[in-house]
C-alpha cells in the first residue's frame, strides 16, 4: 500500500472521512494545524493500528555493518519493526483505510522529514482503499516484523546506533 506518483497518502480506521480539515493533533508539541500525510518511503510506518506503539529501524547512509547485523540481524534484511505481544491480536484485525490525496497540496515536515503536511483542507482523490493484511504487506515489503514483551530495551539499543530510527505511539508501550 503505497502511493502513486503525485500522491500521499494517509492512514486511517475511519473509512467515511470526505474532507481532511487541518487541525493540531493532541499528542503533538506543533501548534500549527496540518492535515498530515506520508510519502512511498514512510508509508510502512503507518501499517499499524493507530494507538499501536512501534519502533522502527532501518540502515541508512551512516550504519555500520556492526550495528546492522546487531539490531536487525545478519541476513534479514535493511528495516525492521518492533511491536509488543500484547498488540498482536489488533494488528491482526485493525480495518485500516488508506485515502490517496494529491501530493502538490504537501511539503516536507521536520529537520529530517518524517511526513508531508498540508495547511489548507485536502479531498481525498477517491474513495478509501482497505489496506489488508498487515503482516502480508511487511513480507511483501522485506520489513521485519519482530514481537517483543517491551519496546523499551529494543528503542534503547537503536536510538544508541547508527541505524535511521523513528518511534511512533511510544507513550503507548509497556514500562
Amino acid at each position: 500500500m503505497r502511493p502513486e506518483p503525485g500522491q500521499v497518502l494517509h492512514f486511517s480506521e475511519d473509512p467515511t472521512i470526505k474532507r481532511f480539515v487541518p487541525h493540531v493533533a493532541p499528542t503533538s508539541s506543533l501548534t500549527e494545524s496540518y492535515v498530515w500525510a506520508v510519502d512511498h518511503d514512510r508509508c510502512p510506518d503507518y501499517w499499524f493500528p493507530r494507538a499501536c506503539p512501534r519502533a522502527m529501524a532501518w540502515v541508512g547512509p551512516r550504519t555500520t555493518e556492526q550495528d546492522t547485523d546487531r539490531i536487525i540481524g545478519a541476513g534479514c534484511g535493511d528495516r525492521v519493526h518492533a511491536v509488543e505481544y500484547r498488540w498482536l491480536q489488533a494488528l491482526r484485525e485493525v480495518r485500516l483505510y488508506a485515502y490517496r490525496l494529491p501530493a502538490e497540496r504537501f511539503k516536507p515536515i521536520g529537520d529530517r522529514p518524517h511526513a508531508v503536511v498540508s495547511t489548507v483542507a485536502v479531498e481525498p482523490l477517491g474513495p478509501p482503499e482497505r489496506v489488508g493484511d498487515l503482516f502480508e504487506l511487511h513480507e511483501e515489503a522485506g520489513i521485519q516484523l519482530r514481537v517483543l514483551p517491551s519496546l523499551w530495551p529494543f528503542w534503547d539499543e537503536v536510538i544508541a546506533s547508527t541505524l535511521e530510527f523513528s518511534g511512533i505511539r511510544l507513550r503507548n508501550a509497556r514500562r
